[in-house]
């Protein structure tokens, strides 16, 4: 059976919602896996999806490998949920690298107490940090304002 997606192109993967097509084209070794698993992630429950964006997360091409991480932040926007392979996979990644905006993602949309431990631990040090350094960006601001008024009095 001939594949109707465009694998050399990535054109219409988006709109991809087969999980056994993608499992045959992983067997094929098609480029645009990642692409493909972002289009999975739109249109297939989560427990099918789930697998395939781990899979996908492990391919030798980065761009590819950063779509499934891709993938796993919409899963999260779309679902309200993660199953334990993916929170396993994005724990693996961290924060700092390709898995930040997932992981963000993922703390944003996925019930506090729904998140695992280290997930929990992420979110607490997520907000307390973002919380500091917008104190700190009012202070510079503040700063910045007050010196400014204070040279155009003395000039």
């Amino acid at each position: 059976m001939a594949s109707e997606w465009d694998w050399q192109n990535g054109q219409g993967l988006l709109a991809f919602d087969d999980p056994g097509e993608w499992d045959a084209a992983f067997e094929r070794g098609e480029p645009r896996l990642g692409t493909a698993v972002i289009g999975l992630a739109f249109h297939c429950p989560l427990e099918e999806v789930s697998p395939r964006i781990v899979k996908a997360m492990q391919l030798p091409d980065r761009l590819q490998r950063t779509n499934a991480f891709i993938a796993a932040g919409h899963a999260a926007r779309l679902n309200g949920a993660l199953t334990p392979e993916l929170f396993t996979a994005l724990r693996a990644e961290g924060l700092g690298g390709v898995a930040e905006h997932p992981i963000r993602d993922t703390l944003t949309f996925v019930p506090f107490r729904d998140l695992p431990p280290w997930f929990k631990y992420q979110w607490v040090y997520v907000t307390v940090r973002d919380k500091l350094e917008y104190w700190w960006q009012r202070i510079q601001d503040t700063v910045g304002d007050a010196w400014r008024a204070l040279r155009r009095r003395r000039g």
